[in-house]
Formats: structure tokens, sequence, C-alpha cells
């Protein structure tokens, strides 16, 4: 009977055996989930990381290039805008200088008048003396005769004085 005994001893063993190797089956069944769990995590993260770093690349690309097209479009408005103010200045110089001829001319004919004035106002200058000469000369002839009329009245007088005295009896003494 021994032999009877191993089997029923076995049997007990034998279903511990079992169970042991349902609970390290089950234990290896865990460990192999949890070790898909952590590679399907790891994969996860690293494919999120790459899709992180190419957004973030893809979104710099798109900086680049919105920014190369807002520059194009500054550009552009900026010569309009420098072609706009070249002709605008343009405009202004053409005036100014035809502001600065009109002045020229102006200032032409003023010193054109102003020698006329000089002219006419030494031609007025001389007329008036000549007049003052003239006058000069008409008073200086009529001093000289009023002069020749009193020295003829004062040797007259005289000369009749001394004729007087020549006649006179009182003279003679």
């Amino acid at each position: 009977m021994p032999g009877k005994r191993r089997p029923r001893a076995a049997a007990p063993m034998a279903a511990e055996d079992e169970l042991l190797l349902l609970q390290r089956q089950a234990l290896a069944e865990e460990e192999a989930d949890k070790t898909k769990r952590e590679m399907l995590t790891r994969f996860l993260n690293d494919k999120l990381a790459k899709e992180k770093r190419s957004s973030t690349l893809n979104l710099h690309k798109l900086n680049a290039q919105w920014r190369a097209v807002l520059r194009d479009t500054k550009d552009k408005e900026l010569r309009q805008d420098m072609e706009i103010l070249s002709q605008t200045f343009e405009r202004v110089m053409d005036c100014k200088d035809s502001v600065i001829e009109s002045l020229a001319t102006d200032l032409e004919e003023a010193e054109e008048q102003h020698a006329q004035a000089l002219r006419s106002h030494l031609h007025n200058v001389d007329r008036l003396l000549q007049l003052q000469r003239c006058r000069l000369t008409c008073l200086e002839e009529g001093y000289d005769a009023q002069l020749e009329a009193l020295k003829t009245e004062f040797e007259a007088e005289r000369y009749k004085e001394a004729e007087g005295q020549r006649w006179h009896p009182l003279a003679v003494l």
C-alpha cells in the first residue's frame, strides 16, 4: 500500500503543484501584461515625444513661412509707400523750385525798379542842384548888382561930399 499512498500524496502535491504552476503562470502572464503595458506606455510616450518634436518643428516652419509672407507683404507695402513719398517729394520740390524761380523773377524786377527809382531820384537831385545853382547865381548877381549900386551910390555920395566940402565955406578953414 505504500504505492497507494504515494498517489494519494502525489495527488495533493500535484494539485498544489498545479496551483503553484497556475499561480506562476498567472504571475508570468501578469508580468508579461505589465511588460507589454510598460512597452506600450514607452512606445506611446516615445510616439508622443516624437509628435511634440514634430509639431514644434512644424510650428517653427509654419511661423518661418508666415513671417516670410509677412515680410514680403510689408516689403511691397514699404516700396509702395516709398514710391508715393518719392512722387510727393518730387511734386513738393517742383512746387518749391517754381516758387524760387518766381521769387528770383520778382527780385530781378524789384532790383530793376530800384535802379530806375534811383536813377529818377539822382536825376531829380541833379535838377534840384541845378535849380539851386541857378538861384544862387541869380542871388549872387542880385547881390553883385546891389553891391555895385551901393558902391555907386556910396561913391556918388562921397563924391558929392568931397565936392561939397570943397565948396563949403567952412571947409576951407
